[in-house]
């Protein structure tokens, strides 16, 4: 199904953008997990529009309600059903694209493919649809954290040009939170911020890089050929809006090195095994080594822009469009939480197959 992820740990995301709402059905989620909604809203918090004036000024509280799955307080390893309510829809700003569809966007393709579509905001194709994706994160990170003593996290790494000097194995979630452009780097922060309110003056949009960390991931997770774990990975972030590359470890960079050079060698200390490098991106053979898992997913700059551009009609005739509507003029802030979460839903898919199969 084009709308589910993952084998043992499986979610389903349903809803368009300007629809009632969005959700998730969340099924394979083990039995007496505390969970309530308390632990799902502040991922959705940080993926929300209008929390900031670099980001969609749309006014969502995106307040999530769990509708199934849970009894006092604990999961009872039944489907969870979690949904989040459209409050400022507005679909009228999109009329014009009822007819023409928008450049770079789903709007032909989507129509191209089904032979009807929802022009509201895009629909399914909407960053709206990431709502049940983080809802269900959440649901993964706990999981990882309390049984496995894994922590996630993500940070935009460059906005265009500017890029941040951060150590995956330093950094730390509250410097990530400390500013709205979600950046480590606090100098290089203030810069990013200034180029994309630059951008948002002038109708304009900038892309960049969202570098996700995996510290605390035990060697062994993975499968060794189509579901190596780095494939999966990056199954996982090339499916979220607007993403067009992924590299893990030394990725394009590594081939100016030498094998001697890129090689993580490998020692022993108190009968644990480590690597004097990581180049590999703690992934060796498609199964994690042990050591840090780090990630880049580079994201396309937001293809709604506030310009008159050639297009086509539905009719496909020749013609011009200028957006409106409510849109990002950078993905990047916004973004971190879902790659946080699609990180979440491909190691704890993994942790249960490991579990599953070797004990």
């Amino acid at each position: 199904m084009a709308s589910s992820f993952g084998r043992l740990f499986r979610i389903t995301t349903w809803g368009e953008s300007h629809g009632g709402g969005v959700g998730v059905v969340v099924d394979g989620c083990p039995p007496r997990l505390k969970l309530t909604e308390a632990d799902i809203q502040p991922d959705l918090d940080r993926r929300r529009p209008g929390q900031s004036k670099i980001v969609s000024p749309r006014k969502e509280s995106d307040t999530v309600q769990i509708l199934s799955g849970t009894f006092e307080g604990k999961t009872l390893g039944t489907p969870i059903c979690l949904w989040v309510k459209n409050e400022d829809a507005r679909p009228e700003a999109y009329l014009e694209m009822k007819e023409k569809f928008r450049p770079s966007h789903a709007d032909f393709t989507y129509f191209a493919k089904y032979g009807v579509r929802n022009w509201q905001g895009g629909g399914r194709a909407s960053a709206r649809e990431t709502v049940g994706r983080v809802a269900a994160g959440a649901i993964a990170r706990k999981i990882l954290l309390e049984r496995f003593g894994v922590e996630i996290l993500a940070y935009v790494k460059q906005v265009q040009k500017i890029i941040a000097d951060v150590n995956p194995d330093k950094v730390k979630f509250k410097e990530v939170e400390s500013n709205i452009v979600r950046c480590p780097d606090q100098t290089v922060a203030a810069k990013m911020v200034r180029l994309i309110e630059k951008m948002r003056r002038a109708g304009d949009t900038v892309g960049g890089i969202v570098e996700g960390v995996v510290r605390g991931a035990p060697p062994g997770w993975g499968e060794p050929v189509f579901d190596k774990l780095e494939a999966d990975l990056a199954k996982a972030m090339l499916s979220l809006p607007a993403s067009k590359a992924f590299e893990i470890g030394s990725g394009f960079g590594g081939i100016l090195l030498t094998g001697r050079q890129h090689n993580d060698l490998f020692r022993a200390r108190n009968k644990k095994v480590f690597t004097t490098t990581n180049f590999s991106g703690g992934i060796q053979g498609g199964i994690s080594n042990g050591q840090t898992i780090f990630f880049r997913v580079a994201f396309k700059p937001v293809a709604t822009v506030m310009h008159t551009q050639d297009t086509v009609d539905a009719a496909f005739r020749n013609t011009t469009l200028k957006a409106r509507g409510r849109h990002d003029p950078c993905v990047l802030p916004r973004a971190v939480p879902m790659v946080e979460a699609m990180t979440a839903l491909v190691l704890v898919d993994h942790a249960l197959r490991h579990k599953a199969q070797c004990g």
